[in-house]
């Protein structure tokens, strides 16, 4: 039992992030368009627009018939992107705004559970747009509990993403995983966001071995966090991959752009997901390479 589990690509789910596909789609189309252009599954948005918060609101009919249209084309709902707390931080100063922040986190485990979506993922800041103290950090902190045992008991995962602010290195979002200790939370981690945030991409990677419930990749830029084609950007994925593969990775990857209101949205999808593939594919061959030659 001494022996690290070997981590095996082939069963390695990749999905697409909601954003990169055009807004204006039907439920049918958007789960349809995701099967064609590759694949496995589609993770959802609940952002901070009233237009996504909205989606808190369905109907079981309406939920109903989403997962009717899951079924319908075979493509799953697997992941929920919460990012409605942008804009309703957990830590906010506001008694009112904090009240709202936790019954959207409380409805968006509900709304996760309706769709069969397995994770939800949280941004990692205590509040986005305000300037945060220590009293910040204490609310943020203890709302995330009561969402978490909300999540818990509804056997929904909760993964703390990095983010372009605040908590966005993988040691600080290891603080919250190892406050909660449990299988219940673990980290989202974005391999464009470390390239934000300064840090070494690889090396940072070692810190959540064994803690990744699900993989963001996107490229980016020091300075850009949006709108870097893959390929284009400073995240070294072939090295990324490498390394995860080394750490026993094995957990869903979501390619995530925001190309909804591109003309060509569905074109670039298509080469931005066949381009992460093929580096996930050298990734894995150069550490099978490493393994081979005893090193």
């Amino acid at each position: 039992m001494n022996k690290i589990w070997t981590s095996n690509l082939e069963t390695i789910k990749v999905g697409l992030y909601e954003k990169a596909l055009p807004k204006n789609l039907s439920w049918e189309e958007r789960l349809n368009i995701t099967r064609k252009t590759g694949f496995d599954f589609l993770e959802v948005s609940v952002d901070d627009t009233d237009e996504r918060l909205a989606r808190l609101d369905w109907s079981p009919a309406q939920r109903k018939t989403v997962m009717g249209l899951v079924e319908k084309t075979g493509v799953k709902i697997q992941s929920l992107s919460l990012s409605g707390h942008r804009r309703y931080p957990l830590g906010s100063k506001s008694v009112e705004t904090r009240t709202r922040a936790l019954d959207i986190f409380k409805r968006s485990i509900e709304l996760a559970v309706d769709l069969n979506a397995r994770t939800i993922l949280l941004g990692g800041a205590e509040d986005y747009y305000e300037e945060i103290d220590q009293s910040t950090k204490d609310r943020f902190l203890e709302n995330l509990g009561k969402g978490f045992e909300w999540a818990s008991g509804a056997g929904v995962m909760l993964a703390l993403e990095n983010w372009d602010i605040q908590i966005n290195t993988m040691p600080r979002v290891m603080e919250y995983v190892d406050y909660f200790d449990s299988p219940w939370f673990q980290t989202y981690t974005d391999l464009g966001n470390l390239i934000y945030a300064g840090v070494d991409v690889v090396s940072q990677l070692d810190y959540v071995k064994g803690h990744i419930a699900a993989l963001h990749v996107k490229d980016t830029l020091p300075g850009q966090l949006r709108y870097v084609s893959p390929g284009e950007g400073a995240v070294p994925f072939v090295e990324a991959f490498e390394k995860l593969a080394e750490t026993g990775f094995q957990s869903p990857v979501v390619l995530e752009l925001w190309t909804e209101d591109f003309p060509d949205a569905v074109e670039i999808v298509k080469k931005a997901g066949d381009y992460i593939r093929e580096k996930m594919k050298e990734g894995w061959a150069r550490y099978q390479r490493k393994i081979e030659r005893g090193a």
